[in-house]
């Protein structure tokens, strides 16, 4: 693991690995994004504003959910969780990030569909790159394990010298082959979004079962719970607009 790539000499500065690759997944996607988006004929001059607000949007929502999760589950101070250096959830981001799009897309007159068609593939690759910075920094790694591929994080968050499974490295397995399904069906598809969200929700329900998080409901673990919702929202809304369409066209 290389959770720090420099440090200043005779500072406490450092350049952190998580925050390289949290940078490098904000301008892969950011360049994706452009591309779908001239490739579907919206105007990309509002993007670099729609950026600032999906990463705005992203980073408030990120930090707020971990802050009242933490704050219920444990008993941490709200307020000190919400300004802590540490704390950073996807699900959370990708509520906040949605929220800001929305009404970004809203204030530019940017078509709402029509957008998230363009950010769902740089989702994917964003995010699996975000994993390839969870395992640079040793957090958000799985159960203890004996498989030739277990690793160990003595400076991870937390520590650990017991070799465990790299879910991280799971997720990001996972989802850059989404990524370039959500490619492939870019032009296909009748609502791309909603296949993101049910292929995200499905792989981490699956890679939930190698990671250390309590069971809170049937069996469940909370962020399995999260990608059933997932699962079962992108289902929806992709049935919804297929058959939306196809009453459209009918109408003609």
């Amino acid at each position: 693991m290389y959770p720090e790539i420099y440090r200043i000499p005779g500072t406490s500065i450092a350049i952190s690995s998580f925050g390289v690759m949290l940078a490098i997944a904000f301008l892969v996607g950011y360049w994706i994004a452009i591309k779908r988006m001239e490739e579907e004929g919206i105007d990309p001059t509002p993007a670099p504003n729609l950026l600032l607000w999906i990463m705005l949007g992203g980073v408030g929502g990120s930090k707020l959910y971990f802050a009242i999760d933490v704050s219920i589950r444990e008993g941490y101070p709200f307020f000190d969780l919400l300004f802590a250096r540490a704390g950073i959830t996807f699900y959370g981001g990708l509520i906040g990030g949605a929220v800001a799009a929305i009404l970004a897309a809203l204030k530019y007159g940017m078509p709402i569909r029509g957008l998230s068609a363009c950010v769902a593939p740089s989702l994917a690759v964003g995010q699996a790159l975000g994993r390839i910075g969870c395992f640079l920094v040793g957090d958000d790694y799985g159960k203890a394990s004996d498989v030739p591929w277990a690793v160990a994080f003595p400076q991870g968050a937390p520590p650990t010298d017991v070799p465990v499974h790299p879910t991280q490295l799971y997720e990001a397995a996972w989802l850059f082959p989404v990524a370039a399904f959500l490619w492939w069906r870019r032009k296909k598809s009748p609502f791309l979004f909603g296949e993101y969200l049910a292929l995200n929700g499905a792989g981490r329900v699956v890679i939930e079962n190698w990671r250390v998080n309590d069971q809170v409901l049937f069996g469940l673990t909370e962020p399995q719970l999260i990608g059933v919702g997932l699962i079962v929202v992108g289902v929806s809304l992709w049935i919804y607009f297929k058959r939306a369409d196809a009453a459209a066209q009918a109408a003609q």
